[in-house]
């Protein structure tokens, strides 16, 4: 347990780094701004990219795996989507948002770091696949459930189309994929600048991660509440995804190993973005991708103890 408490303890320190460095106001907002958007939009898809190209097609892909890890985070959505309408009495705008945080992990800010520390550069193809099935499927049908209610409604497809086909992440793994399937080089001094630019994505988006997390303030009673989606996020949708690939569909150990431990990551910070947009109770979302992110420093390394020993 220790040595994986070890492996991840760089990448949540820089995380701890950014959190003190807003909180101390050693950094500004503004500047946490540019470092989020380099790495969301240059950083990570150049490293995405460079990994996903460089893998023979049948190692980075597996059907089953997708199909599999979708059908999981399905019956989590589904699940806290019923629960929280019949059981909270919530709205379906409301209920829709607990469901989507459950379910979208944070892929590539925290996700890639963690993939590539415990498996190396085999742990891409497991993360494109989950990109697809939680960021272009769960992501927009919860995004479509959100705006249900709202008199927006009718700009959700063009949100969706951002968030989706249009994010750097998606696209940088869409381009991989043609590389990799046509078997084509990158050219050295591409594959050179690729890895290069995609060298600072890992350490500009935690500490862009940790910064986000000081600027938010969480009252107690959103807290609670919020604590019921963290262990969906954290405990049920892992061992959903251990029951679906492992006993029932029996995919390769390592592709069981790597759907699990990206199940057990914190939620993700757009998520923020779309309930705020369409008034899908922002105040509990935002407190429950916090309070997942500060559980996992303890539930990843843990998941990863159990899942790699």
């Amino acid at each position: 347990m220790i040595s994986f408490v070890l492996l991840s303890l760089p990448i949540f320190g820089v995380v701890a780094v950014g959190w003190a460095a807003v909180r101390t106001r050693v950094v500004n907002l503004q500047a946490l701004d540019a470092l989020g958007a380099f790495s969301f939009r240059f950083g990570l898809p150049a490293l995405v990219l460079g990994l996903i190209a460089k893998q023979p097609i049948r190692e980075s892909f597996n059907a089953t795996f997708f199909v599999g890890y979708l059908a999981s985070g399905g019956v989590v959505f589904a699940l806290l989507l019923g629960l929280s309408r019949a059981l909270a009495r919530q709205t379906l705008t409301e209920a829709s948002a607990r469901a989507t945080t459950a379910t979208v992990s944070n892929l590539g800010f925290l996700g890639l770091p963690l993939m590539l520390a415990f498996f190396g550069e085999r742990g891409a193809g497991p993360l494109a696949m989950a990109s697809l099935a939680e960021v272009m499927v769960l992501l927009s049908v919860g995004g479509v459930l959100m705006s249900a209610s709202s008199r927006e409604g009718i700009g959700i497809g063009r949100l969706v189309l951002r968030g989706t086909v249009l994010n750097p992440i998606v696209a940088a793994i869409a381009l991989g994929v043609v590389i990799a399937a046509v078997g084509l080089s990158l050219p050295e001094p591409v594959a050179r600048f690729l890895g290069f630019l995609g060298g600072a994505a890992g350490p500009t988006a935690l500490f862009a991660l940790g910064g986000a997390l000081a600027a938010q303030r969480i009252n107690r009673a959103t807290l609670v509440a919020a604590s019921g989606v963290t262990a969906a996020k954290l405990l049920l949708y892992p061992v959903v995804v251990w029951c679906v690939l492992d006993r029932l569909l029996a995919v390769d150990h390592i592709w069981v190993q790597a759907g699990v431990l990206i199940a057990s990551l914190p939620s993700a910070g757009n998520i923020y973005v779309v309930a705020k947009r369409y008034g899908a109770d922002p105040e509990l979302v935002s407190a429950a991708i916090a309070l997942s992110t500060l559980v996992s420093v303890v539930s990843v390394p843990f998941v990863a103890w159990v899942m790699l020993r």
